[in-house]
């Protein structure tokens, strides 16, 4: 679909946002069980369908599995949240009109975002000008924006300063393209928004990896498909 020659002409090949989002999994805490098949917290009831009492039994990645979808993990969006069963889907957006040029999904873990932004990133890296990518403050670390610099890729990320100092600095907050690209950041939550409300996938109804990366990658597609319409017709 990129490749049509209406829509390429629409897209920039200079700069990208990417970022990333979390699709529950299509599964229940519980299902989620000790690896060593100890510590089963004590059913109300019995049955099938039984109650069971999660309070104070921890539960984690290392130590336990999802019995009905293995590919799902525990994930926690942030300090105080709650964990999850999740994927981690991610977009990479071209900054001028705002669509989504990859996307892809993943295991939910703290480092999926950044590995999942090198590899979207790096085939676009490869051509002779200098390109930029934007991101928010979970991509502000040392080594993700000194893999970006080694690919000649301009790091547009939003610095975290919270109680710590960021990789970013005057280098590439002094310019005005900076600016620009952390104010573009709301259209791939514009796009997200999108896919996990109307093409709902908020909460997958795939099990595995592969099918739920199948679904999200169709729903961003789609996302594309709606808006492209309005775009040719506004731009001739």
């Amino acid at each position: 679909m990129l490749a049509q020659p209406k829509v390429k002409k629409l897209l920039s090949t200079d700069h990208f946002w990417v970022d990333g989002t979390l699709i529950e999994a299509w599964a229940s805490m519980k299902s989620v069980k000790p690896q060593d098949g100890s510590g089963e917290p004590p059913a109300e009831g019995g049955g099938r369908n039984a109650e069971a009492d999660f309070h104070g039994h921890k539960r984690s990645n290392d130590t336990h599995a999802l019995t009905t979808d293995p590919d799902a993990r525990l994930y926690r969006k942030g300090k105080g949240k709650e964990a999850r069963l999740c994927f981690m889907g991610h977009g990479l957006m071209e900054n001028r009109h705002g669509l989504l040029v990859d996307a892809c999904l993943t295991l939910a873990d703290g480092h999926a975002e950044r590995v999942a932004a090198l590899h979207m990133i790096e085939p676009r890296a490869e051509r002779p000008q200098a390109i930029t990518l934007g991101a928010d403050k979970a991509y502000d670390a040392e080594d993700f924006v000194n893999e970006l610099r080694s690919m000649r890729v301009t790091p547009h990320v939003a610095q975290n300063t919270s109680g710590r100092s960021s990789a970013i600095d005057g280098r590439t907050t002094r310019h005005g393209g900076y600016a620009v690209s952390q104010r573009i950041r709301k259209r791939i939550e514009e796009a997200f928004g999108w896919i996990k409300v109307v093409a709902g996938q908020r909460k997958t109804r795939f099990r595995g990896r592969d099918r739920v990366g199948w679904a999200f990658t169709f729903a961003a597609a789609a996302y594309n498909l709606v808006r492209l319409p309005k775009l040719m017709a506004e731009t001739g």
